[in-house]
């Protein structure tokens, strides 16, 4: 069954959010752009951030970290959850979370990637988080927080309504590095980039979301922690991929593989994110570049129209391992509109 999704309340200027780091914890490793993401979270968003003993703790312990996430939802003065980044070892903390009190007191969780594990966990008990969001990333990385993630962001924590994502029409796939002091003052090399592909019905389609990143998702069914079809039923599929590059071979096979367990045809739209196709030590040309996003967005077309041609895909949206980067709905509702070529998403 659908889960009875809660609401919880938004923010007003003064809360204190906590910054956690249930992955890999970078503020860690460093320091120079965690205390720059702290004073921008004061400064930009007027709230006051809180560490917890994991948050720069590398290699804690997975039930240490877990401590941390339930102290946060347990916190009555604490009114978000900030990932300060992602990592790939979530899974072993995820078992060792107790969610009764995110159940009792539901506040927005915000994390992407390797968080994939704790809001799927959350979203299963009816606790909406949102995809998006990196203090050592978005926030605290580069000369400032790029116009559409403070816009989202914004309406995840205070405002709420409905936002239109666009296009901003640049692209970086890598910052700099985080010991380098230029990765305070700059952003990393940005591209020009191009329209999103639409495939499907030219149909409006309107749903709640779940989904994730593609390599966590993978886990996810390895592990036997993934919804029931039923509770995905109309709902809007959120895709995307890791800074790993996966290759378009492997990127069909979990796409078939979600197609073969009914994912794919339960669902009304999928929403597939700009991926990321270079990295550290692999930065192509950009014929290359584009060839591989190109590569990328052909298997995924394919492979949702074998198993719902019925179903509203559009693929480009920058929401995950891109900057800049839109914050959306993790079991909120998200509107693709077919016809019109244009995307809604509620921050309520």
């Amino acid at each position: 069954m659908r889960p009875s999704f809660r609401t919880a309340p938004k923010l007003r200027a003064g809360d204190r959010v906590a910054v956690l780091s249930p992955s890999f914890a970078a503020p860690g490793f460093a320091p120079a752009v965690h205390e720059q993401a702290l004073r921008r979270i004061r400064d930009d968003l007027g709230l006051e951030p809180v560490e917890y003993p994991t948050t720069r703790m590398l290699g804690a312990d997975p039930r240490a970290r877990a401590a941390d996430v339930e102290a946060a939802f347990a916190a009555s003065d604490v009114r978000a959850i900030l990932a300060s980044v992602g990592g790939d070892d979530q899974i072993t903390v995820v078992p060792h979370v107790d969610l009764a009190a995110a159940i009792a007191d539901p506040k927005p969780y915000l994390g992407y990637s390797d968080n994939t594990h704790l809001l799927n966990a959350l979203w299963q008990a009816g606790v909406p988080g949102f995809y998006g969001g990196s203090t050592q990333v978005h926030l605290g990385a580069g000369p400032g927080i790029d116009g559409i993630h403070l816009k989202s962001l914004r309406a995840a924590l205070f405002d709420g309504g409905e936002l239109e994502l666009t296009e901003p029409g640049e692209s970086e796939d890598i910052g700099i590095d985080w010991l380098d002091p230029r990765a305070l003052t700059s952003y990393g090399g940005r591209q020009k980039t191009e329209p999103w592909t639409w495939s499907g019905p030219e149909r409006v389609v309107e749903g709640r979301t779940w989904g994730g990143c593609l390599d966590v998702l993978d886990e996810i069914g390895l592990a036997g922690r993934m919804p029931e079809l039923d509770a995905l039923q109309g709902g809007i599929l959120l895709l995307e991929t890791s800074e790993e590059l996966p290759s378009p071979r492997l990127v069909a096979r979990w796409l078939r593989a979600l197609g073969e367990r009914g994912v794919l045809g339960a669902v009304a739209g999928v929403l597939v994110a700009r991926p990321p196709v270079s990295t550290f030590g692999d930065e192509p040309d950009a014929e290359t570049r584009r060839a591989r996003r190109d590569a990328q967005r052909d298997v995924v077309t394919a492979l949702v129209a074998r198993y719902n041609p019925e179903a509203v895909v559009c693929i480009g949206v920058p929401f995950g391992h891109t900057r800049p980067q839109w914050i959306v709905p993790y079991g909120g509702v998200m509107r693709l509109d077919g016809a019109g070529r244009r995307i809604f998403a509620s921050y309520d």
